[in-house]
């Protein structure tokens, strides 16, 4: 998607109940007077921020320390056996320290108290079988930090006043009301809640299987600005047991998260956010993506780490609103991947690079002991957006530096040949065959005003509504320029191949106007070039890039995959669960849908 250029407010008109509202006082040309005033102040105003905006290049890179973010037990010891444990966890507005040359920077943060809150928030440890029972409170202001647009499908509390939230954990199995879902959300103190809220404590009883998860706010229409303030963090689930064999690196020294997004500042050390729509007159705020210049890790712009020549484990999570991340070591060290997403793979796999999409986790072991060098630059050449847009810069294409000790010594860990098995796909066991299509839609002046998942919003009632114990083949049609992240909550999925469009402009007209891959003659357009799976996302997973032009199968699962079995909790109640693309300005506008799994 391309940036709004101002000579297209010259084109800009208003609307029939915009006119409407105003004709007793005003005429037409007057109100056209009046809007170009505005939007002439509103560009100014934009301009007198970018005047203010921090050049990346004023700041030093690799001069903080990378943190290790703290970590909260999701679980309790008593004797010598693990118990269910009850947690309270904060959202708070706080001063964060991004640089040590920056200004500290107003964030929502999440923490036990304000005090102790960080960006990212708290690492969940919990234990595989093992109950964790969090309460999420609300102690935000109530004025947002950041521009948001009531234009798009947003919550917006009743007396106006107060920020709402809600938690979703990402990768989670458990019931719908423990999901996080949009319309659950609260604002402080509980005192204003979404139609769906019905709960102050999630419930997460952590029966999958074990690996990397992490959690974020998911409030309605305002999920990009809720986690641009800083409300992420992580959570794993370990299963001593079963990964105790493996033998991969663990502890708190070899075994990290890192949490990597990118944001812009002001002077101030404020982050700046671009407060003008593309489309101001259809909405005020909304843009289609957010780029920031500067790379945060675990709370720091381009932090640095000191590590000992043997093996660790990165557990490396894109936490951007839309930034694809295309991650390489600059003195040629490899990613040995041993889990995408949630899910162990069966067996390690070797790369130079990895792409990453928003809210994907590549879970990788590098061995510095293999570096000729004693510094190594993690670093990203993924154009934005992806994956025809400009390429990196100088800020945005460097990520992190790890500087090598020197010193050999024995490593205790190990990849091993073989990891977790878990049951390949079965096509035979499809119930259902779906086909979801993509859209993107424009205004006159052929900007984005909205995305849609099979030409419906999300109000509309769920088409996709899958039997619990079941599995099915969904053809995700991508009809759009863009590279769609899609992230189905509770299951999990294996992608089984990529098919092109042929005569795709041909396909999308008809698709746009009967909205039925069928009646479109799909066979006899989904008959392009094949685009191979990478060996690392062959595995499960649970958020996948849709190419553009494309056509996507993937086998969805509606069950565990560890034990082979139906969900330890019921899945069928209310409000269900969602699926969505996970570039949060599309998701907030409105790139989401209804999951509703039947019994």
């Amino acid at each position: 998607m391309k940036a709004f250029p101002f000579k297209a407010y010259l084109s800009l008109s208003l609307t029939h109940t915009q006119y409407s509202r105003f004709l007793p006082l005003f005429s037409l040309v007057s109100m056209r007077r009046i809007l170009l005033s505005l939007l002439l102040l509103a560009h100014l105003g934009e301009l007198g921020a970018e005047d203010r905006l921090l050049n990346p290049s004023k700041l030093e890179m690799f001069v903080d320390e990378l943190p290790d973010m703290p970590k909260i037990q999701g679980f309790r010891m008593l004797n010598t056996s693990p118990k269910p444990k009850s947690l309270m966890i904060g959202m708070f507005k706080k001063k964060w320290k991004f640089h040590r040359d920056l200004p500290p920077t107003p964030v929502f943060a999440y923490g036990a108290s304000s005090r102790r809150a960080t960006v990212p928030g708290p690492t969940i440890e919990a234990l595989q079988g093992i109950d964790t029972y969090v309460t999420w409170k609300n102690f935000l202001p109530s004025k947002h930090i950041l521009p948001w647009d009531p234009t798009i499908p947003t919550a917006i509390p009743a007396t106006k006043t107060g920020i709402p939230t809600v938690v979703h954990l990402h990768g989670g199995m458990h019931e719908p009301a423990n999901d996080g879902n949009a319309n659950s959300w609260f604002t402080a103190g509980f005192k204003e809640k979404g139609p769906d809220w019905s709960k102050r404590t999630y419930h997460y009883n952590n029966n999958q299987q074990p690996g990397s998860l992490w959690y974020h706010d998911h409030a309605m229409g305002l999920t990009r600005v809720n986690l641009l303030a800083g409300l992420i963090g992580a959570y794993v689930i370990r299963h001593p047991e079963v990964e105790g064999p493996l033998e991969l690196p663990h502890g708190v020294e070899f075994d990290r998260p890192l949490i990597v997004f990118d944001r812009s500042f002001r002077k101030d050390g404020s982050i700046y956010m671009n407060s003008t729509g593309n489309n101001p007159s259809i909405h005020p705020q909304w843009q289609p993506e957010y780029f920031g210049d500067i790379i945060i890790v675990n709370g720091k712009a381009w932090p640095k780490m000191t590590v000992r020549r043997r093996k660790y484990r990165l557990r490396i999570i894109n936490a951007s609103n839309a930034r694809f991340f295309r991650f390489f070591f600059t003195n040629g060290l490899e990613f040995i991947h041993v889990a995408s997403d949630s899910t162990y793979l069966g067996e390690p796999v070797v790369t130079n690079e990895t792409l990453l999409a928003p809210s994907e986790i590549a879970d990788v072991v590098v061995d510095f002991s293999k570096s000729e060098t004693d510094e190594a630059v993690l670093a990203n050449d993924a154009p934005y957006p992806y994956p025809s847009g400009d390429p990196v810069n100088g800020s945005n294409g460097k990520i992190m530096k790890f500087t090598i000790k020197k010193k050999r010594e024995f490593d205790t860990w190990r990849v091993p040949d073989k990891l977790i098995q878990y049951p390949s796909p079965d096509l035979s066991s499809a119930t259902q065959r779906r086909y979801i299509a993509m859209y993107e839609y424009t205004s006159d002046i052929g900007e984005p005003t909205h995305l849609y998942i099979n030409g419906k919003p999300y109000e509309e009632p769920a088409t996709e509504t899958p039997k619990a114990g079941t599995s099915e083949i969904w053809n995700v049609i991508n009809l759009t320029e863009d590279n769609h992240p899609m992230h189905i909550h509770l299951a999990l999925f294996t992608v089984l191949d990529q098919t092109e469009l042929v005569r795709a402009e041909e396909f999308k007209a008809c698709m746009s106007k009967m909205n039925d891959a069928i009646k479109c003659q799909i066979s006899k357009h989904a008959r392009g070039k094949k685009l191979s799976v990478a060996a690392h996302e062959k595995g499960w997973k649970n958020v996948y890039k849709m190419t553009p032009g494309y056509v996507t199968r993937i086998l969805v699962r509606l069950s565990y995959i560890h034990s082979n079995t139906s969900y330890s909790f019921d899945p069928t109640g209310m409000p269900g669960y969602v699926y969505h693309c996970h570039i949060l300005d599309h998701e907030d506008n409105a790139m989401m849908r209804p999951l509703v799994v039947m019994k």
